[in-house]
């Protein structure tokens, strides 16, 4: 099962729900905004995702950050610290295909080519 994370005001979020939605995926919706989310699941993602694809540096969120904050996010280590406490700060979608294949974004073509 499909699971991705986001946050539901977020365009690139909703074009991917719409699009999973239209073409009978089934999936499972982790909005972090409401639900938080966990170290566990945010370590998980790294050991498969670099973090630069993680950590979404052009949003305002990680505008806002202090200096000390954004250098935490360059750090593995010391990242998700950061991300439970803006989550925000997350690219989105980011997407757990649940057979350990992940990414992060919304390119409809690279996600069809992994659902393959």
């Amino acid at each position: 099962m499909i699971t991705i994370y986001g946050i539901s005001n977020c365009d690139t979020m909703q074009k991917a729900i719409k699009w999973l939605e239209g073409n009978n995926i089934a999936f499972q919706y982790h909005n972090y905004k409401t639900a938080g989310i966990d170290k566990a699941t945010i370590n998980n993602w790294l050991k498969h995702l670099p973090l630069e694809k993680v950590i979404n540096s052009n949003g305002t969120t990680y505008k806002k950050l202090s200096d000390e904050e954004k250098e935490a996010l360059r750090d593995k280590r010391r990242a998700a610290t950061v991300m439970m406490a803006y989550p925000s700060v997350i690219r989105r979608p980011l997407w757990d295909f649940g057979n350990g294949t992940y990414y992060a974004g919304w390119k409809e073509e690279e996600i069809k080519a992994l659902m393959k």
